[in-house]
């Protein structure tokens, strides 16, 4: 299984950006994926993730500073997973990673969890 994310960039405060992350690779009918983000000396951290059970989704996961602005997607047909990421805040800015656990039944919020990174991307948000 491969993960490539993209879609970051240098934005402003209150602007939009939208992350993808292309799979590739079989996938079990069941498992995890998330979105992670990285700032300078800070720990790695799970921003939004959901869950996936015989192919439908089961539970959905947003970090309390994301809720309501930020939104995780999946588009089957192109097996791509997106961040909608709106209204950014400057404390938003990180390396962004997208993450798969295979063998995942609930959420994890560790990233020692997930077993499968895409590269990073970078988003940067100016005040």
């Amino acid at each position: 299984v491969q993960l490539q994310a993209s879609g970051g960039g240098l934005v402003q405060a209150r602007d939009s950006l939208r992350l993808s992350c292309a799979t590739s690779g079989r996938t079990t009918s069941s498992y995890v994926m998330g979105w992670f983000r990285q700032a300078p000396g800070k720990e790695r951290e799970l921003v939004a993730a959901t869950s996936w059970r015989a192919w439908r989704i089961s539970d959905t996961y947003y970090r309390d500073s994301v809720k309501g602005r930020f939104t995780i997607s999946r588009d089957n047909t192109k097996n791509t997973v997106y961040l909608e990421m709106a209204n950014l805040k400057p404390e938003d800015t990180a390396v962004y990673y997208c993450a798969l656990d295979m063998q995942g039944r609930v959420i994890a919020t560790s990233p020692d969890r997930y077993e499968y990174w895409g590269q990073g991307t970078q988003v940067t948000v100016s005040s």
